[in-house]
């Protein structure tokens, strides 16, 4: 304890020193794996979605609960607003004949009387009910579809969330990789200021070659600013998607600006989508739910058995004075019921119920026409996605060996400007090829990256599946 004790001061200098390196706004590293963690823990969308389908399932658990009976007890204070008599008739004393001689086998019978009643009295009554039918059974079914209708729409927000951050990430990074080569064209720009300033001083080039680059240089300003204002909104509405606050400073992993294309095959990624894309997934289970509830609702049109018990007792007496132990003064009464019922209006063909159950068809027949129609326009979608990679790698393979050819054409025009032989419009042209080469060949990059992030997402699978790096 005392060796702790010496130590506590090198303990709080280090964590000083270490609170003052990282500094209260230090970035926030992470990966894309990482983002869509915290998205999923924090993100006020999925919770919703979560919390949706929490009470759904607590709904499923308890479908038992509808075979408990209803029980009702209740307590009655009744003040009469006239007073009654009671009649009724008491067992002759028979200690008075005994006394006379006569046993008591020689004498029997009773004494009519007759009493006022009391105005006020109290009752208790406990009642018991449960109605038993087939439907019952059936909307136990409902529920566990219902409640599994919320787990796919849980996992539908969850993936269409995850799908959200990867390509968001992407995007940032793609801002960044632009903010970078804006930078690079501008440090250019201020060589090339240097270099027209010394020409002009040496004699070499007149003073309109200067300006030229000096405004050339200043022109790129509003366009870095520009950009670097969008990529702090995109990192303001990533740092939403995660649940953090909008100035939250992230720092993102780099990537290798390498894209892993691979081999689709149209028909096996079409087979996947009909069964595992989030989208048909909901839709089925909806059409199950459908045909549920039309059952339910025909089960109801069958007999149903109905059972019901009840016991009142009644305090006769005056509940004010007469002891409320006395068993002569409690009436009691009571009953159990078991009935079996039919509702003989809903068998009409033309009646309500019989209707209800034929627009539930055409609801079913609907929804079956839908799914159809989803399943055609995901398979168009998926064949359309697919064209869409395939042009981009072809494209962003072109457009790799015109960066090569670029960077050799603006090297070779900025030796010349150097040395006199050029002039600083081909420069900036030189310049501004290689610039539009470079980004073009990262937005192919990033595009490719994003498409199989949209596929994945089609065929329900998880992400990165496609990609053999995974994310990047």
């Amino acid at each position: 304890m005392k060796r702790f004790i010496h130590l506590l001061p090198v303990f709080a200098l280090c964590a000083a020193m270490f609170a003052q390196e990282a500094g209260p706004g230090a970035p926030l590293r992470l990966s894309p794996d990482e983002a869509v963690e915290m998205a999923i823990k924090n993100n006020l969308s999925l919770e919703s979605a979560r919390v949706s389908a929490g009470t759904k399932k607590r709904a499923s658990d308890l479908s038992w609960n509808q075979f408990i009976p209803s029980v009702t007890v209740a307590g009655s204070f009744i003040a009469d607003n006239e007073s009654s008599t009671v009649n009724g008739f008491l067992p002759l004393d028979l200690s008075e004949f005994t006394q006379l001689g006569l046993s008591q086998y020689d004498v029997w019978g009773v004494v009519p009387y007759s009493v006022k009643a009391p105005r006020t009295h109290i009752a208790g009554s406990i009642q018991a009910s449960i109605v038993l039918s087939v439907a019952m059974i059936e909307s136990m079914n409902l529920l566990k579809l219902d409640y599994h209708g919320g787990l796919l729409s849980y996992e539908k927000a969850k993936a269409q969330l995850e799908r959200d951050i990867r390509k968001a990430y992407n995007n940032m990074l793609l801002l960044q990789e632009n903010i970078n080569l804006l930078n690079e064209s501008f440090t250019a720009a201020g060589r090339r200021v240097q270099m027209a300033r010394a020409n002009y001083n040496a004699g070499l080039a007149p003073e309109l070659t200067l300006l030229q680059a000096q405004v050339a240089m200043e022109n790129m300003k509003p366009t870095i600013d520009q950009v670097e204002n969008a990529y702090r909104l995109s990192m303001a509405q990533f740092a939403m998607f995660l649940g953090m606050g909008y100035d939250t400073p992230f720092e993102l992993v780099p990537n290798d600006g390498k894209a892993a294309f691979i081999p689709l095959d149209v028909r096996e990624l079409i087979s996947k989508a009909a069964s595992g894309k989030p989208d048909i997934q909901e839709l089925r289970n909806s059409i199950l739910m459908l045909q549920s509830a039309r059952k339910a609702r025909f089960n109801s049109l069958l007999p149903f058995l109905n059972l019901s018990w009840g016991s009142t007792s009644a305090f006769i007496g005056d509940p004010w004075k007469d002891r409320w132990n006395n068993s002569s003064l409690w009436q009691k009464s009571g009953s159990l019921t078991i009935s079996l019922g039919l509702r003989l209006h809903s068998l009409l063909p033309f009646g309500e119920d019989y209707q209800g159950i034929k627009n539930m068809d055409d609801q079913i027949r609907g929804a079956n026409i839908g799914l159809a129609q989803m399943i055609q326009g995901t398979e168009i979608e998926i064949y359309n996605t697919v064209l869409s990679l395939e042009k981009t790698r072809i494209t962003s393979q072109a457009q790799t060996q015109t960066v090569n050819l670029a960077e050799r054409a603006y090297r070779l025009t900025e030796q010349a400007y150097r040395a006199g032989l050029q002039d600083l419009l081909q420069v900036q042209n030189a310049e501004l090829e290689l610039k539009q080469a470079r980004v073009s060949v990262l937005e192919q990059h990033f595009n490719y990256l994003n498409g199989l992030i949209d596929l994945e997402y089609s065929i329900g699978v998880p992400f990165g599946t496609l990609s053999p790096n995974g994310n990047n």
